[in-house]
């Protein structure tokens, strides 16, 4: 045995050590310590649901995030596919309660992973086009020509019925399975930077245009600003505002956060804005975190917190000014609407009972709610384009709650959801439309009947 020790020693000197933690903002051990592990968050998890495994959910991967920061296992590929498949929802932290703030714990797991663990080169490539894309819209705005001519030219058709990309990669036919279909208005002029209020002047705010809403649906953004010129609001669109960061946010992309946080904190510096608005779900959460993710930056911090404090959802906005234009009913009959609750706006802003009240000062419509309501459809930002299967399976329980209440429509307050919800109806056969509250208010105060 001793004249094996030396030769043992020397060994495990050469040997890497294993991937964990670093000290650079863990996940809490006072967070973590906080769960009972009661598994109340099990039900509403809708990884857990599909998966079925402990690891897959909320009380499994604070055990995973506790034993990583103690050393017990390390941040091994294994480990780190159980954190990859949180679609970071938060609805287990409405459901939790023992009130754990898993939405603090995942976000600081997500940096730990990109910083300390490697993924496969495929992983890393796939990564870098989402994340080198998706957050700058001038980027995206090149690809429009050529996305319109593969959709109108029927060649999108062929490639969908062969199942070619599907051949090639998964995760590229998923990305594919997504694209909207664009119109001409997706060439539209953008909006200008300052939109008189009409009548008299309430007040003075911003409004965000976002990514892929303001390329992919640039009509939920004029129908947005028109509502709050109708109602009495100047509006400010400033020209170098870009991405808001929630999508490199909510995959660990830190550094990448940090910086398009600065650039939109900048672009609304010396506006005079009152109230930054934005009408996407997820745009929305990250926003109103400016404050935590900037928090250690000395020149940013105290901006930051004050940037984010002014942040609004449109229909949060909206409810509590309280409209003072007159409504006009959307169709001759009674409209019955279903109204889609984003994730980030029901558990992560605590936003629900503010849209449902916009939509019923709407004359004629009724609402109706579906089962699991607040159930993820499973956009989830990227996740549909990284776990295409587990966001598969839940775009197709979300449809069939949502057709199931018989409703005339559905309402969706976020970009990720309606292209969710779009591309399951027409999987499954369905015609539904899918329409942004902001538009029907714009319809109501304009008189625009729907084609029913």
């Amino acid at each position: 045995m001793s004249a094996l020790s030396p030769t043992s020693n020397s060994e495990s000197q050469n040997l890497d050590p294993l991937p964990t933690f670093d000290v650079n903002h863990p996940p809490d051990p006072k967070l973590i310590d906080s769960c009972v592990h009661c598994g109340f968050c099990l039900s509403t998890c809708p990884s857990y649901r599909v998966l079925g495994k402990e690891t897959d959910s909320p009380r499994g991967r604070i055990y995973l995030m506790d034993a990583v920061n103690e050393g017990t296992i390390p941040l091994s590929p294994t480990t780190v596919q159980h954190f990859d498949t949180c679609l970071g929802c938060l609805a287990c932290v409405t459901t939790c309660p023992s009130g754990v703030q898993y939405d603090k714990l995942i976000s600081a797991t997500r940096p730990q992973i990109e910083r300390n663990h490697t993924r496969t080169p495929i992983e890393r490539l796939y990564r870098q086009v989402i994340f080198s894309l998706f957050p700058y819209p001038e980027r995206l705005r090149i690809l429009l020509a050529p996305l319109f001519l593969y959709q109108k030219s029927g060649l999108q058709k062929l490639v969908r019925n062969t199942g070619l990309l599907k051949r090639v990669s998964t995760h590229l036919a998923a990305m594919e399975s997504n694209l909207p279909e664009l119109s001409l208005d997706a060439f539209h002029e953008p909006l200008p930077e300052i939109i008189p209020a009409q009548g008299e002047k309430r007040d003075r705010v911003g409004v965000i245009l976002g990514c892929v809403q303001r390329l992919f649906f640039p009509t939920v953004n004029e129908a947005t600003v028109r509502v709050l010129t109708a109602n009495g609001f100047e509006v400010v669109i400033p020209k170098t505002q870009g991405c808001c960061a929630a999508l490199p946010h909510h995959q660990g992309q830190e550094e990448q956060a940090k910086e398009l946080a600065r650039k939109m904190i900048d672009s609304f510096e010396g506006t005079g804005v009152n109230a930054i608005i934005i009408n996407a779900a997820g745009c929305g959460h990250t926003l109103k975190e400016y404050g935590h993710l900037l928090a250690d930056d000395p020149d940013y911090a105290e901006k930051a917190a004050k940037f984010a404090s002014k942040v609004k959802d449109a229909q949060e906005f909206l409810s509590e000014v309280r409209l003072t234009t007159n409504l006009s009913p959307l169709t001759d009959d009674k409209l019955t609407i279903v109204y889609q609750d984003a994730c980030h706006l029901l558990h992560g802003q605590k936003i629900s009972v503010q849209p449902r009240q916009l939509l019923r000062q709407i004359p004629g419509v009724q609402l109706s709610e579906p089962i699991d309501a607040a159930l993820c459809c499973g956009s989830a930002g990227v996740y549909n384009m990284l776990q295409p299967e587990i966001s598969d399976e839940l775009g197709q329980q979300k449809v069939t709650n949502l057709l199931n209440t018989g409703a005339d429509l559905i309402a969706s307050a976020n970009p990720g959801c309606t292209l969710q919800i779009n591309k399951h109806l027409e999987e499954q056969g369905k015609e539904m439309a899918v329409i942004h509250p902001m538009v029907l208010l714009d319809y109501s105060i304009r008189g625009v009947k729907l084609d029913m």
